[in-house]
């Protein structure tokens, strides 16, 4: 492997669980001789890719990676219309929102807007979730026809449950998840496509399942459903299924 690619496995340890590492826990976790771990993590650090922290010999990623992280978003006019719907309505209603990117069978967190309700769930930027197994990432992968997810799932032993979950969020155009990603929370979201660039991003309410009903819900995914509606219209998203309210 190029040193490019030895750098990118570490940069990938990094997301939920995991805020910093040493030479001997990546030695171990990509499988490398020791030696090469500690010359590979000197030459990023030389990079501004990682930094110490504090007097520790444990590493983090540097500045030079949130520098990155702000272009990025910037660069997507996407990700900055689903942005700002998203954050209105955590300001609306107080809860957490965040916008997100599948990555194969995976998605993560890109973008989080904190609520300010006193009980509300943390935000989730550069935590990796099973995309199957949340609001987020069903909302994404219902995005593409059945035959893809056959091919991207096909040794899952829950594909058929899998694919009659996606045609639910077709149908409805929005995802749910109940104490499903993370105990106690609960998310609603919703996907939308720019045409131009072909960049899919989910827009995504959580909150706390004890504290919000059914109405309650309904409320902040009808607020949700307007503002991905209007993006969607502007966009061009011709896949774009309108959100049902129940």
């Amino acid at each position: 492997m190029t040193i490019l690619q030895n750098a990118s496995s570490v940069l990938r340890l990094f997301g939920s669980g995991c805020a910093d590492v040493t030479v001997t826990e990546v030695s171990e976790r990509l499988d490398m001789p020791k030696a090469n771990a500690s010359r590979l993590l000197k030459s990023m650090r030389d990079a501004g890719m990682l930094e110490t922290v504090g007097g520790t010999r444990r590493h983090r990623p540097g500045k030079l990676m949130l520098d990155l992280a702000a272009a990025f978003r910037q660069s997507s006019s996407l990700i900055g219309r689903a942005s700002d719907v998203v954050a209105e309505v955590s300001r609306t209603f107080g809860h957490t929102g965040y916008i997100s990117l599948r990555e194969g069978q995976e998605v993560t967190g890109v973008a989080d807007f904190s609520g300010s309700n006193v009980l509300r769930v943390v935000g989730a930027v550069g935590r990796r979730l099973q995309a199957k197994s949340s609001a987020t990432g069903r909302s994404l992968l219902a995005r593409l026809g059945d035959e893809e997810i056959c091919e991207m799932y096909r040794d899952d032993p829950d594909l058929d449950a899998l694919i009659a979950k996606l045609g639910e969020v077709r149908s409805h155009g929005f995802a749910y998840s109940e104490q499903e990603a993370t105990p106690g929370v609960d998310a609603i979201a919703i996907a939308l496509r720019d045409p131009a660039t072909d960049e899919a991003v989910s827009l995504c309410i959580v909150y706390p399942h004890a504290v919000i009903d059914t109405d309650g819900r309904n409320e902040m995914l009808a607020a949700l459903a307007s503002g991905a509606t209007r993006v969607a219209r502007d966009l061009g998203d011709k896949g774009f299924v309108v959100p049902q309210i129940p």
